[in-house]
């Protein structure tokens, strides 16, 4: 059997999904929850000074929607033809579209930017955003591609809480109910549900 290593911060961000991934599986993994002193020692040792790394036997993959999209397809969650792959894989991008504009406010240095850009994403971009990906989530039964369980969906799941503080929108459950129903219907996936019992408390 392999041996599984995977390496990120004690956060969901944009490792969760990959975790939420393997326990689906049922892989034997080690959690390698790395702490802000162990990552100056391992950064230079990663492919693109980055994490997450999925470890394999020793060999290095990285890049978190590269192991989702790799995990997807080993687990039986990706699509049946290229194009359903490439329906899948667009969703996803649009998600990861919605995120970056909350991370554009979030990490702004300058306070009366941020706050600016905060106004203006929230009156002008946000609704239309988060109407689209609430119309994808409920023209797909509730997934967020090809109308049932993909690796999508473990991406959403995985990020959905971060997502909401990058967006300061803790009320975006009750604004848009199909957004935690999908969160739900991924961990409460038997094996996922274990797993998520039994980690460690986890930040955003």
């Amino acid at each position: 059997m392999p041996k599984t290593k995977y390496y990120y911060f004690n956060l969901k961000s944009l490792g969760e999904s990959c975790r939420l991934l393997l326990a689906y599986g049922g892989e034997e993994f080690e959690d390698q929850r790395v702490s802000m002193e162990e990552w100056a020692k391992l950064k230079p040792k990663t492919l693109f000074g980055q994490i997450p790394i999925l470890e394999i036997d020793g060999k290095q993959y990285a890049q978190s929607n590269a192991i989702c999209r790799y995990l997807g397809r080993k687990h039986g969650l990706a699509g049946s033809s290229i194009e359903e792959d490439l329906i899948i894989d667009q969703n996803v991008d649009f998600l990861h579209d919605i995120r970056i504009k909350g991370v554009m406010v979030h990490y702004e240095l300058d306070e009366a930017v941020k706050a600016k850009k905060h106004e203006e994403f929230t009156k002008n971009l946000y609704p239309f955003m988060l109407k689209k990906l609430n119309e994808i989530i409920e023209q797909n039964n509730g997934h967020l591609a090809l109308g049932k369980l993909t690796w999508a969906d473990f991406v959403f799941a995985g990020m959905y809480d971060y997502l909401k503080m990058m967006l300061r929108m803790p009320d975006l459950d009750e604004k848009y109910p199909s957004f935690k129903k999908l969160k739900e219907s991924v961990v409460t996936l038997p094996k996922v549900k274990e797993f998520c019992a039994n980690e460690p408390e986890t930040d955003f």
